[in-house]
């Protein structure tokens, strides 16, 4: 593989976990690996190794961290509760949702990464509590919105949307409709909405509007 001296020292960690996002981003999470970012950055697979979190896991929470640089930075009391707590939750799943396959490749492994907690997490649970939650449910809110947002970004089809509901299309039209009699005369609703943002927007909405509620 060609390398030289000023590729190898820009392999940075940083470096590494970049090129792994737009391995991610323009190819698929499927193709990212140790010599598919060696490839990209022109150095051996050793250092990639050695500089990229040592494991494959480790490469995965490398990417996943620097990810999280991208997360704008909202101070905890800078805003209105919901309007700050929406627009956390959003860039996250923008984030997110423009890198397919990331939260399937980290598994139920959960997101402890430095940049993450300090972006998300610390900001969110604060604004909770000066929300007039206790300590439990400041971090069950955030608990509840953390994970409808991995869901939503983690289990709907991104990447090649219109094929994806051509497909669904096609799976509901199939089935009989006197057994699924909902389903079979609602087909292009379904489809639709299966890769439809509205649905997580609006859900994610639903969900702060509750919590609001429940402020003393």
């Amino acid at each position: 593989m060609p390398r030289n001296s000023q590729s190898l020292a820009e392999a940075t960690p940083e470096a590494i976990a970049r090129a792994g996002l737009e391995i991610i981003q323009s190819r698929g999470a499927s193709e990212l690996s140790f010599r598919s970012v060696a490839a990209h950055l022109r150095v051996s697979h050793t250092t990639v190794v050695r500089r990229g979190g040592g494991d494959f896991n480790g490469l995965v929470e490398l990417v996943a961290d620097v990810l999280a640089l991208e997360l704008p930075e909202i101070a905890p009391g800078s805003g209105n509760w919901a309007h700050s707590t929406e627009w956390r939750f959003v860039a996250w799943y923008t984030l997110l949702t423009a890198y397919p396959g990331l939260v399937m490749l980290r598994g139920p492994r959960p997101w402890l990464g430095r940049r993450l907690l300090t972006r998300l997490t610390e900001p969110q649970l604060a604004d909770n509590i000066s929300l007039g939650l206790g300590p439990e449910q400041a971090f069950v809110a955030y608990r509840e919105l953390y994970l409808y947002t991995l869901g939503c970004a983690g289990l709907v089809e991104f990447r090649d949307r219109k094929p994806t509901q051509l497909r669904t299309r096609a799976a509901l039209a199939a089935l009989d409709p006197d057994e699924f009699p909902v389903m079979a005369t609602h087909l292009d609703t379904m489809s639709g909405l299966l890769t439809s943002d509205e649905v997580f927007h609006d859900g994610l909405r639903r969900l702060i509007e509750s919590w609001a509620a429940t402020a003393p």
